[in-house]
């Protein structure tokens, strides 16, 4: 978790809430059947609330860097709600109407009392099963090598203030194709870049180097 870790110790996060974003969305860009998107899961109302971008051209919802530091601080104003973690988590998974509802007919504030609905009770134990299983995976029967494992690519950020309007143009510009500009900037979701108001915006290319290395 590279890229994640630091964010989440930045913003005062625990750790462990790595693993909450293994148990959303299985460390890939995916789509719920709720519509939820990205690795944190974030709905797009949500998304917008924390300060990402969801557009038909530009959904950072997608963006690692950007979605988690979103999700830091959709945590942490849970955690000043709710001052548990383990209730932090909940309330990701349920929602704060979900949780506040448990918490009123029952009369208690400890997930750990709290008689939930099945998936968010059982949400924070998964959250942790997979914590146990990555920090030790041939105990739990997952055995690999080094190579198997994926390489973490260096990149170069080419920072951007105006309209793309031919993509594959501009991949070629800085010697890739379009297909690796899309793997390295999921976020991206369209064909341009519409940027009307000369926002700027930083894509991820890999570096020369990396670009002759076999992966």
């Amino acid at each position: 978790f590279p890229v994640v870790e630091p964010i989440l110790k930045k913003n005062g996060i625990p750790d462990d809430f790595k693993y909450l974003m293994v148990a959303e969305s299985g460390l890939v860009n995916v789509v719920s059947p709720a519509k939820a998107a990205g690795y944190w899961q974030f709905m797009s109302a949500t998304a917008k609330e924390y300060g990402l971008e969801v557009n038909k051209e530009v959904d950072e919802r997608y963006h690692l860097k950007k979605s988690t530091e979103a999700a830091c601080k959709y945590l942490k104003k849970r955690y000043n709600k709710f001052g548990s973690w383990a209730m932090v988590a909940a309330s990701y998974n349920a929602g704060d109407g979900g949780v506040n509802k448990y918490i009123k007919y029952q009369k208690v504030n400890s997930y750990y009392d709290l008689a939930m609905f099945t998936e968010t009770g059982r949400y924070v134990y998964r959250t942790l099963a997979f914590k146990l299983i990555m920090q030790n995976p041939e105990k739990y029967g997952f055995n690999y090598r080094e190579k198997d494992l994926y390489p973490q690519i260096p990149v170069m950020e080419v920072e951007v203030d105006s309209s793309i309007t031919d993509m594959i143009a501009f991949s070629k510009k800085y010697d890739i194709n379009y297909k690796i500009l899309k793997i390295f900037n999921p976020w991206l979701r369209a064909h341009q870049l519409t940027n009307k108001t000369k926002k700027k915006y930083i894509l991820e290319i890999p570096e020369k180097g990396a670009r002759s290395k076999e992966y």
